[in-house]
């Protein structure tokens, strides 16, 4: 046997037994997978398998049966806030603080202009992460104009140095979206709240990979999608975290009736609900949402702490086949190698990123590119074995080695 083939063999050994050792590894049957490895979930989350007999139930029973009835003999009308609970112990949160509704990009607009609402006057600056994903920049932009603020794009590492008496808020991501760099939601929101300034947290990446503590760490306000970690399926709706000893101040730039405190009392003036709930807008969109709730279930039992070990241990490992199997020069990294820096994707930069992620496709390795020349890989630790990354490095080498 060859150097190479000896090392190849000793490498999928060590894939088995660290599979055998994984107490995360039965609940891959949670899902609906194949044979593809399938490592695009920071983009969209396999589908749970309790979900389509939920949804058939939500359609034939209780839409088709029930009707409108439904609204109260279902829980239609307390979704936000029941699957918002459900959400609460994933990103370190108590009951009671998060309400599940409309998309990331709008709990974003609601977040950074409550933020400024609830800085008070002689605050005009928003803060919004530089290398941020293109919409919360956007958002961001609005924001600043509606509230007459200016927007200033600092890097996540440079918050500290660029605060001052006129900050009002800050949006950071907890984790790049193109590199997988975990940022420091301690550290970033205490020095935050040292300039008397409100935080606002995107927690797209991370929530369902690893710990945040929110609570904990007294963030101001936070948004995520449900569609990646979270498993809610293609567009699932995102959810809202208002701290609870703010939310009799929160003041949302989209009032609408089912954020009223007598939602059908149908009255002229807006008296906002109590607590979270003043996070609602319209009509819930319960088939998405109900989905979702179904797809949580993956999660009873399981331990954030036990995932984050298992995520770490996964991108370690893809790291180190990478490194035994791709040819010296052929991909770098963009993924911090410290772990209190790692989210749970590695982003690794080649040539023809684009052509080569078809072709990993092709063969049953399911990642994503992003331009110009970035392939991602995102590890869920709920459904991704040792063995899934083990043949995802050796299928990239003899990609990127043709």
């Amino acid at each position: 046997m060859s150097e190479v083939m000896a090392g190849t063999a000793g490498i999928r050994g060590r894939a088995k037994e660290l599979d055998a050792a994984d107490e995360l590894a039965g609940l891959r049957a949670r899902f609906v997978l194949d044979d593809v490895v399938y490592l695009d979930g920071n983009s969209l989350g396999a589908l749970p398998a309790a979900v389509p007999g939920r949804l058939d139930d939500v359609v034939r029973r209780q839409w088709g049966e029930l009707r409108i009835r439904s609204w109260e003999e279902s829980g239609w009308w307390t979704a936000p806030e029941r699957i918002g609970d459900l959400i609460a112990p994933l990103v370190g949160a108590a009951p009671g603080q998060i309400v599940v509704g409309d998309s990331t990009s709008v709990n974003v607009f609601k977040a950074v202009v409550a933020a400024v609402r609830l800085a008070g006057e002689g605050r005009d600056e928003i803060l919004v992460d530089a290398t941020t994903f293109p919409t919360d920049g956007y958002i961001a932009e609005s924001a600043a104009r509606m509230t007459g603020c200016a927007l200033r794009p600092v890097a996540p590492g440079e918050v500290a140095g660029a605060l001052g008496p006129r900050t009002a808020a800050v949006l950071l991501n907890h984790v790049d979206y193109r590199t997988g760099r975990l940022h420091d939601l301690p550290a970033l929101t205490a020095a935050v709240h040292e300039a008397g300034a409100r935080m606002v947290w995107d927690l797209c990446h991370s929530a369902g990979a690893l710990p945040v503590g929110l609570d904990e760490h007294g963030v101001d306000l936070a948004v995520g999608c449900t569609y990646k970690y979270l498993n809610g399926g293609p567009g699932s709706p995102a959810y809202l975290y208002v701290r609870s000893d703010l939310q009799d101040r929160f003041d949302s730039p989209l009032p609408g009736w089912n954020s009223h405190a007598e939602p059908f009392g149908m009255r002229r003036e807006f008296e906002p609900a109590p607590g979270a709930l003043r996070g609602r807008v319209g009509t819930p969109d319960i088939l998405s949402m109900l989905a979702l709730e179904a797809a949580l279930e993956v999660w009873d039992g399981v331990s954030v702490e036990a995932v984050r070990a298992k995520s770490l241990a996964l991108t370690d490992f893809f790291l180190e086949c990478v490194a035994a199997y791709v040819p010296d020069g052929a991909v770098e990294s963009l993924t911090p190698a410290a772990h209190a820096e790692r989210g749970s994707q590695v982003a690794l930069r080649c040539p023809d990123a684009g052509e080569v992620m078809k072709r990993l496709i092709e063969r049953g390795v399911v990642g994503d590119f992003r331009r110009p020349d970035v392939l991602r890989f995102g590890f869920t630790p709920l459904y991704v074995g040792f063995g899934d990354v083990e043949r995802a490095a050796r299928v990239l080498a003899e990609t990127v080695g043709t």
